[in-house]
């Protein structure tokens, strides 16, 4: 099945784009990349976890050897969902990043890892990573720190709205508040909008399972 998810380490200046790094590809356009996951950033500090759960569930733990296991662009320590809000900005090296949306894990991690539960742990643990769209392109290289330049809405961190979503799935006042956030991807505000007006969740399993 056609993935771009087996990222590799890139030396030297790599250009940013409002779709991307200028290297980089997708296997399934219609489900990944586009101008608001542009960019997508996984935390190191989780690999040790994965690599505990997967040696419980025979997966292939030689992935957490290296970064990009998740099909990152990005890898860092000191920054994970618990700090990161819907709507931040950060200088990239000489670009400019807004945090788009929590990734929505799907079945590809599965086949990726050698474990069928892998994308339901992944969206179960709030350990998803997240995505950028591109404000202002630039330029980025290895080792390039990643700068806090804006928090327009510091309530909206990126558990909070993993709660939301995964967990207390029918809170409507919640639901209501992140349909209005002007930076949230689209599609989630969308989705968050037809929970309020169906009172319903709706279905993971494609998802999650595949085809």
């Amino acid at each position: 099945m056609p993935s771009g998810i087996d990222k590799q380490p890139v030396a030297g200046s790599v250009r940013v784009t409002t779709l991307g790094l200028d290297i980089d590809e997708q296997g399934d356009p219609k489900h990944h990349g586009g101008p608001e996951k542009a960019l997508h950033h996984y935390p190191r500090e989780h690999y040790a976890d994965w690599r505990a759960e997967l040696a419980q569930h025979g997966g292939n733990t030689g992935l957490l050897d290296h970064a990009g296991a998740f099909g990152e662009n990005f890898s860092t320590t000191g920054l994970t969902e618990t700090q990161v809000c819907i709507g931040d900005r950060y200088r990239l090296g000489t670009a400019l990043v807004e945090v788009s949306q929590a990734r929505q894990p799907c079945w590809k991690l599965n086949h990726r890892f050698g474990f069928a539960g892998m994308s339901r742990a992944v969206q179960g643990s709030g350990r998803t990573g997240w995505y950028y769209r591109v404000i202002e392109e630039g330029s980025v290289a290895a080792g390039n720190r990643l700068v806090l330049v804006d928090r327009p809405f510091p309530q909206w961190s990126l558990q909070r709205l993993l709660h939301v979503l995964y967990v207390d799935r029918l809170n409507y006042a919640a639901l209501a508040e992140m349909a209005e956030l002007p930076c949230l991807a689209e599609s989630w505000r969308k989705l968050a909008r037809q929970r309020v007006a169906s009172q319903l969740v709706e279905d993971m399993e494609k998802r999650l399972a595949g085809g």
